[in-house]
């Protein structure tokens, strides 16, 4: 059985920064690629970052160069850095893991950000 659990959120003010963690049950973390999404009140679910089992990273237009994803294998867990925030970034965030090889997926509970100003 795999879990990926979201920690990480709460609230901080516009301008500010936060780091949102993934961290898999998994030994093969290695094998799975990393999504970051998020869901703002009334609003659909917004794909924000990927990270490939290799480390390729892509970014979603609305958070390029404000937000990094990135990951540790040794600690099978894959982080948000979120830098610069504004109150429209204010939302549920959640990863979603996908094994390369076998294409299982998972998704996390998600952890609330809160942005204000």
């Amino acid at each position: 059985q795999v879990q990926f659990v979201e920690s990480g959120g709460g609230m901080v003010q516009t301008g500010g920064s936060l780091r949102l963690s993934c961290a898999a049950s998994t030994s093969t973390f290695r094998f799975y690629a990393i999504d970051w999404y998020r869901q703002p009140p009334g609003k659909q679910r917004e794909w924000l970052a990927t990270i490939s089992n290799s480390g390729a990273t892509t970014y979603a237009d609305s958070v390029k160069g404000r937000f990094t994803i990135s990951r540790d294998n040794a600690k099978s867990t894959a982080y948000l850095e979120m830098n610069s925030l504004k109150p429209e970034d204010t939302a549920v965030y959640s990863c979603h893991a996908l094994h390369s090889g076998s294409l299982r997926h998972y998704w996390g509970q998600g952890t609330q950000v809160t942005v204000f100003s």
